[in-house]
């Protein structure tokens, strides 16, 4: 999905809107964090009720089905799933969840979009619903290192603690802000696991890709004439997976030197945590020959299928372009490889059992 939109576009979307105190899903919440601009509210009967489950225990909280999707109050996330949760009157946001898998809600007259580690999800938001403010449950499943049971027959939906990598991810922050440019680099640290080898590797590894980044935007300031309007250059990122002796991690870089509109770049690492190795798609998926035919044949149909497919795709010329998330894989192209720049990154998401032969696991020689 695309992931091009900066927070300072969500905070002008909120300016001149009144404030009020919102009821939320079970109650109000306490005085500190409970003081929020009045943002898009949907007062629309809900499809049903959903039982909420926390590890297999029942909750006096619900949740809702809605336009197909399971929806979870976030007074559920902190009174049940006891997630700390904080409000930022300044950019009218809720941020709630535990280091790198704090999911920040920005409220505005246009909804309320929903960033990690100043990174924007734009494939989930929050909803105000009758003056209660929920989130859709996959953002818990995919960012948030929950796994989310739903079944739909039995309107029940239990969220349960997964298993991570023992380990601990922090942000790392380059920031700078002159008169001909603001620079804020956001970007991960991993620690807290035994191998301290491997564990230097993958810091490297994301902080080479983040400097380079600076290194870059240094250039473009260098270089400008004078007249130009204020630069801006952001990073962020997001842990997709972190299970099976494997991390990975995807990292946007975002850049606005005046012209029609931004401009992002994507990039995305998995590592073991054996030995530090960044790994490429073959050495997830190695144990099928055919991967990477299986791969093109499936890949050209889809982007052929784009409305905006450009052209030109005859097959993978990287195997860095990819991500993790629960039993899948995700690959994705730049802005402009293939398709127009309205279409976003195009992301194409399949099992590991297209891929792999049966009984095979992707992670066999990472532990």
């Amino acid at each position: 999905m695309m992931n091009i939109i900066s927070k300072e576009s969500v905070r002008k979307w909120g300016i001149g809107l009144m404030s009020a105190g919102l009821l939320f899903g079970g109650g109000l919440l306490p005085s500190e964090t409970g003081y929020a601009a009045a943002s898009k509210t949907e007062n629309k009967a809900i499809d049903s009720r959903i039982v909420l489950k926390a590890n297999g225990i029942n909750s006096l909280q619900e949740g809702i089905l809605k336009e197909g999707q399971a929806w979870i109050p976030i007074t559920f996330m902190r009174d049940v799933l006891r997630l700390p949760l904080a409000y930022d009157k300044k950019e009218n946001a809720y941020m709630i969840g535990k280091g790198s898998a704090t999911a920040k809600l920005m409220l505005s007259s246009y909804g309320t979009s929903v960033w990690v580690n100043n990174y924007f999800i734009r494939e989930y938001e929050g909803k105000l619903i009758n003056n209660r403010l929920y989130v859709p449950s996959g953002l818990l499943n995919d960012y948030m290192g929950y796994k989310v049971d739903w079944s739909r027959a039995a309107s029940r939906l239990n969220v349960v603690n997964r298993p991570q990598n023992a380990l601990t991810v922090t942000t790392e922050t380059y920031a700078k802000d002159r008169a001909e440019a603001f620079i804020q680099l956001d970007y991960p640290k991993i620690s807290g696991f035994g191998n301290s080898s491997a564990q230097q590797a993958i810091n490297n590894t994301l902080k080479e890709s983040v400097m380079k980044f600076a290194a870059g935007a240094e250039q473009d300031i260098s270089d400008r004439d004078g007249a130009e309007p204020k630069y801006t250059y952001d990073s962020g990122y997001v842990v997709t997976y972190n299970q099976n002796g494997v991390i990975s991690i995807v990292m946007h870089q975002y850049s606005d030197t005046g012209g029609a509109h931004g401009m992002t770049n994507r990039e995305a690492f998995t590592f073991s945590l054996k030995d530090g190795k960044r790994l490429l798609l073959g050495d997830l998926f190695g144990a099928n020959p055919n991967y990477k035919k299986q791969l093109n044949a499936k890949l050209s149909k889809l982007l052929k299928a784009e409305d905006s497919y450009l052209g030109g795709f005859n097959g993978l010329n990287t195997e860095k372009y990819f991500y993790l998330k629960d039993d899948k894989v995700v690959l994705f192209f730049q802005l402009y490889e293939y398709t127009a720049y309205a279409a976003g990154f195009p992301e194409y998401t399949f099992s590991f059992k297209e891929l792999l032969p049966d009984d095979s696991s992707p992670f066999a020689g990472m532990k």
